[in-house]
């Protein structure tokens, strides 16, 4: 039986914005169903990776060789396709459903649909069916958001806005969740309650993408950890071997000191 295809497969992956080299070279696989965090100070590429995996950005070509980025083995996506595969929330989407032209106005259950149509809320042209809606409730039941169907965007907290674009992400029933900064701006018991509905759909058979700069948000389902410096690969491997003092030391550029509870790992400067 052949091997399935990698999630993210980059092979000397360079991505050049505004003129300045923001990602240099990066080589990983990814695979289906392996749960990895990507962590890095602010500037070390990681909102950079988000935008070349969405298809957002493109890498500069190449005259030969392997493509520098595929998804799920393949080099194009229709964007509208790649959602139904790779689910994604981030700190853009969230600016686009609080703020943009809908102006918070969007319903919980409407941005959820949305999901389906990669869009940023529901247009008069888009076809509604009631599977979509059905699909639409489980996701929203799956993060326990049944409550904020009816709710305005602009009336929720940030942890529940939250979970309403990761039930967005979850409609089209992708196989995985790729989550940007995912508890950035939540209070400490929001964070681990958020951070533990992460835990949840890891254990449900979703394949977790984290992307983080920090470490206390790298849940227990995920064993291996890419570091990112400067837009480059500093650090890839089990996440024993790479949340090491040294090592974060050198990616953060001070002294940090490593420490466990349980699971978890936790990071402070030393």
């Amino acid at each position: 039986m052949p091997h399935p295809a990698p999630l993210i497969s980059l092979r000397s992956a360079t991505l050049v914005r505004g003129g300045r080299t923001v990602l240099r070279d990066l080589d990983f696989d990814i695979r289906q169903g392996e749960h990895v965090a990507v962590l890095g100070p602010n500037g070390s590429g990681k909102s950079s990776f988000i935008r070349l995996v969405a298809c957002q950005d493109y890498p500069l070509a190449r005259d030969a060789g392997e493509p520098p980025v595929r998804i799920l083995g393949r080099e194009r996506w229709d964007v509208f396709e790649l959602r139904s595969h790779l689910g994604i929330v981030s700190a853009d989407l969230h600016a686009a459903f609080t703020g943009g032209q809908g102006f918070g106005r969007t319903r919980g259950l409407e941005v959820v649909l949305s999901g389906f149509f990669a869009s940023f809320g529901l247009f008069d042209h888009l076809r509604v069916t009631d599977a979509m809606r059905a699909r639409a409730r489980r996701a929203l039941a799956l993060v326990e958001a049944d409550h904020l169907a009816g709710q305005r965007m602009d009336a929720l907290s940030t942890g529940e806005a939250r979970r309403l674009l990761i039930a967005r992400a979850l409609a089209p029933d992708p196989g995985a969740l790729l989550l940007d900064e995912p508890t950035a701006s939540l209070d400490l018991a929001v964070r681990q309650r958020f951070l533990g509905m992460v835990s949840r759909l890891a254990g449900l058979g979703k394949t977790v993408i984290l992307v983080t700069h920090h470490v206390e948000e790298v849940i227990p389902e995920i064993q291996r950890v890419i570091l990112l410096k400067d837009g480059r690969v500093f650090r890839d491997g089990p996440k024993e071997e790479v949340l090491r003092s040294p090592v974060l030391s050198g990616l953060f550029g001070v002294s940090v000191q490593v420490g466990r509870h349980g699971r978890h790992f936790t990071a402070i400067p030393d």
